[in-house]
């Protein structure tokens, strides 16, 4: 008699962990962390959870210890893993950079013609940005707090950065921008492999992917006479068809159409041009095309 397969599912501690978690929940996936903290229990039966950070995630991923992970794409540049990504959940978006003093650079933003030291965390990504930029350089790696290493212990810096707020704080001026990053699905060469496992594992994509496509997007709601329907259907930006149902005693039609959010604010006006009343905007929590 068989059974199903263990599913070993690795998630980040620390920046990630927050939206992970949160984009779990929004799928009806719960977490219950225990005493055993590092070790939450999954609601979905056929998983076992561990909590790791998302550098370790990549290597035991590389190496099959972990079956399913989430980690930043920055992480599995750096290691050159041979993962296989699944899907880009779009979270915690970052930017790797290279970064000097602004009193390092000259008046036009260029680094000066002697030997530098660059410290980082990513010594792969920062050796290789070194010899495509043909510089004179050496490399110290940094533990963290990368930051604070220029001037007096670094020139240039190599790091992550969301919004440069913390560069322009310590005086850094970005020079270079080596890859953009953000929270990626990633899977182990054999739990792909396996066609139990991948079955697993493509449902779960498949429910993370719903409720991320509906975030980008609001269902619209519209009364419109029949004269004006087809002008407004035209208008409408919906995934495929929309739905159209007559109002009762035929005094119009109703309209309801799954749209991009990021364009409600020229959408609705326009609609209301075309004869559409009655506008409603309701939230979505998962779409499944």
């Amino acid at each position: 008699m068989s059974t199903e397969p263990t599913i070993h599912l690795a998630l980040p501690k620390g920046r990630m962990e927050t939206g992970v978690f949160n984009l779990l929940s929004a799928a009806g996936i719960e977490l219950h962390v225990g005493q055993r903290g590092y070790r939450p229990v999954l609601s979905e039966p056929g998983f076992e959870v561990k909590l790791l950070k998302p550098q370790n995630i990549v290597e035991m991923l590389a190496v099959g210890t972990r079956d399913i992970g989430f980690a930043g794409a920055d992480w599995v540049a750096e290691q050159q893993a041979d993962v296989v990504e699944l899907l880009d959940t779009g979270l915690d978006p970052v930017r790797i950079v290279a970064a000097a003093s602004e009193s390092l650079l000259d008046e036009s933003g260029n680094l000066p013609n002697r030997t530098l030291v660059v410290a980082s965390e990513y010594e792969r990504l920062t050796r290789t940005w070194i010899i495509d930029r043909q510089l004179d350089a050496s490399f110290v790696r940094s533990y963290g707090a990368t930051e604070v290493f220029p001037p007096e212990d670094a020139d240039i810096i190599v790091d992550n950065t969301a919004t440069g707020e913390t560069l322009a704080a310590n005086g850094l001026a970005v020079v270079d921008e080596l890859m953009p990053s953000s929270t990626r699905f990633y899977s182990s060469q054999g739990a792909v492999a396996d066609p139990d496992k991948k079955s697993a594992i493509d449902g779960l994509v498949l429910s993370l992917r719903s409720v991320l496509d509906a975030r980008k997007r609001v269902m619209l709601e519209l009364n419109v006479s029949l004269a004006d329907l087809d002008v407004v259907i035209d208008a409408l930006p919906a995934m495929r068809e929309p739905t159209v149902a007559t109002l009762h005693g035929g005094a119009g039609m109703a309209v309801k159409a799954a749209v991009p959010r990021n364009e409600l604010p020229r959408l609705i006006p326009r609609l209301r041009q075309l004869g559409a009343t009655d506008i409603a905007v309701s939230k979505l929590e998962q779409i499944v095309p």
